[in-house]
């Protein structure tokens, strides 16, 4: 279907030329506008159409053009494609935008480590202040783009500056929770710099700052994010090797960039830019004056507390940012005055490195130990002594919830052994401990899922749904059979009002003509917590009442024949006109 529009002249004014390829939104194009002597380029987006309802189409010409005005705002930074034209034919939408001339990051970036092609940490600090500072524009404008990759980032030929491109999957920071993201929709290229809460219509503003995280990562091991591995238990990234050429304070950034939980990442692109300045900082000459080193330290204060008025204090990561299995087992980060004063002695460092390790292992006593070993002169000492009393905290809760998971797991409630597990702090030794019942419990939940299913399905197939309907909320939510159990829930409910619905119609047709015995067990299978049971205990309580009218009715009309010879005016003739009339008027009412 492409080449048909290669040609084309769309608005009268532009003209294609040449496909870009296809996305999840659409196709792109490159046109040349013909309104202009030099036919400049531009960039020329077709949106997908999917449905030629009216309906449809006038929903999604509102969503294109609010689209297109958050794309005229963004388009203002000089590090973004400048917004020309929106316009709709045929039942069609475009959009045109400059067209960038330049090469993608992709071509800068290493593949598979080849000597001499990756990054220095400088030039990676470089990349990450300049495209941070795009994302702190959009973010600012209440836009999460969504998509962030090498091949969205296009170096410009004239310039060699960085620019962001294909806005095609922005969403509103406010609006930004939605539907799941289906793995089948995702572009090849895209894959792996996504992060996981997109996955599942939780997109935050970090997520831009995951996606910027992994290709930073990409640049200094010269690793594809897929090519990576993550810890089975906390699904933090493993990346940092020993031949991985990078400072502790520069992994402990990007470790934080692509942390697991966007709760526990930076929450903001100004917060990242505001870190990687130190590192700057930390790279001037040796000879700087203390009374220099004391004014960038002031001055990192005065910029923390414009940008968080209400805080009064630096940022966590400069205060004394602790790194432990999420962050690759790195060595701990320091605060910003270690760094940009004397910076401590390598063997107080290296102890508290090895007292870290200690702690992973398992052997508290030894870490404690080894951390207080530290002289109370160094500038490592606060940090080493807060550390103690964390390490001692994290502990008591760790051993806590495993004993938790434990007491879980021989009681055969496999939820709560999840739930304890995920409680556990990030503590290697205890996270292994637990991760075996996690194993074993996620299995049993997956039996026990399987045998809930087959017994709804069974239920169902015999317009049982109330019963199935029990079965199914009986299946745990860690389950990986989640999406199926929901479809199913709804399904099923569907089918019981249906059902429902069937048999007060049956009642209504069986009292029609007298059978109230019939109606009220119709009545009787409407389940309780459907639309109609309401109406149906109504009809029930009528039905019921002439049933017994109609059974007494009955009784006195056999006794009748029975005793021909009773007199008009006894007691018995009296009871059966008034048990007549009285039905008569019933069945009028």
């Amino acid at each position: 279907m492409t080449h048909h529009i290669i040609g084309k002249l769309l608005q009268g004014r532009y003209q294609i030329v040449q496909s870009l390829g296809a996305g999840v939104f659409g196709q792109t194009y490159i046109a040349v506008d013909v309104d202009y002597p030099q036919n400049p380029k531009c960039v020329v987006k077709q949106i997908k159409v999917s449905s030629s309802e009216s309906g449809y189409l006038e929903m999604l010409r509102l969503l294109f053009l609010t689209e297109t005005e958050t794309l005229k705002l963004l388009g203002s930074h000089h590090q973004i494609p400048e917004f020309i034209a929106c316009f709709e034919e045929n039942e069609r939408f475009y959009l045109v935008q400059e067209c960038i001339e330049g090469h993608a990051l992709t071509a800068e970036l290493p593949i598979a480590q080849q000597c001499g092609c990756l990054w220095s940490e400088s030039e990676v600090v470089e990349f990450l202040i300049d495209v941070l500072g795009i994302l702190e524009f959009v973010h600012s404008q209440g836009v999460i783009h969504c998509d962030i990759k090498p091949e969205n980032l296009i170096r410009r030929n004239n310039e060699r500056k960085l620019v962001l491109i294909d806005f095609g999957s922005i969403q509103s920071i406010d609006f930004g929770i939605g539907a799941e993201l289906p793995i089948y929709r995702i572009p090849v290229t895209s894959l792996g710099y996504i992060p996981p809460e997109q996955f599942i219509g939780e997109t935050q503003p970090n997520s831009d700052i995951y996606a910027l995280g992994m290709i930073a990562i990409q640049a200094l091991t010269g690793l594809e994010p897929l090519q990576l591995k993550a810890d089975p238990y906390t699904n933090e990234i493993f990346w940092r090797s020993q031949n991985t050429p990078v400072n502790d304070y520069l992994a402990t950034v990007l470790s934080q960039m692509i942390r697991y939980d966007y709760q526990d990442r930076f929450q903001s692109a100004g917060e990242v830019l505001r870190v990687l300045k130190q590192i700057i900082w930390e790279t001037q000459p040796s000879q700087i004056l203390e009374a220099d080193s004391q004014f960038f330290l002031e001055a990192a204060i005065e910029d923390d507390n414009s940008q968080n008025p209400t805080s009064g204090k630096l940022s966590p990561l400069f205060t004394g940012m602790k790194i432990g299995l999420a962050a690759n087992s790195l060595l701990m980060g320091f605060g910003v005055y270690s760094l940009v004063n004397s910076s401590p002695a390598y063997s107080e460092t290296d102890t508290l490195y090895k007292a870290t390790k200690e702690y992973q292992a398992g052997d508290l006593e030894e870490a404690i130990a080894l951390a207080k070993s530290i002289p109370s002169h160094s500038n490592v000492y606060p940090e080493a002594q807060a550390t103690i009393e964390e390490w001692q905290e994290q502990w008591q809760v760790a051993a806590q919830q495993y004993q938790i998971a434990q007491t879980a797991f021989h009681e055969s409630r496999w939820s709560d052994v999840l739930h304890a597990a995920s409680e556990v702090p990030n503590i290697l030794y205890w996270q292994s401990k637990t991760g075996k019942l996690v194993q074993q419990a996620s299995v049993n939940i997956e039996t026990q899922t399987q045998d809930l299913l087959a017994k709804a399905y069974e239920r169902a197939s015999e317009k049982d749904f109330s019963t199935a309907l029990q079965y199914l909320r009986q299946i745990p939510q860690e389950s990986h059979a989640g999406t199926l159990v929901q479809e199913k829930l709804a399904e099923y409910n569907r089918k019981r009002q249906i059902r429902a619905a069937y048999f007060l119609q049956k009642a209504y047709k069986k009292a029609s003509i007298g059978d109230f015995d019939r109606a009220v067990k119709f009545l009787r299978n409407i389940p309780q917590d459907t639309l109609v049971y309401a109406q149906a205990q109504v009809k029930l309580n009528e039905y019921t009442q002439k049933q017994r009218v109609l059974a007494n009715n009955q009784k006195v009309a056999s006794a009748n024949r029975t005793n021909s010879f009773v007199p008009k005016n006894s007691v018995t003739r009296v009871e059966y006109l008034q048990g007549a009339n009285y039905l008569q008027e019933v069945n009028i009412r």
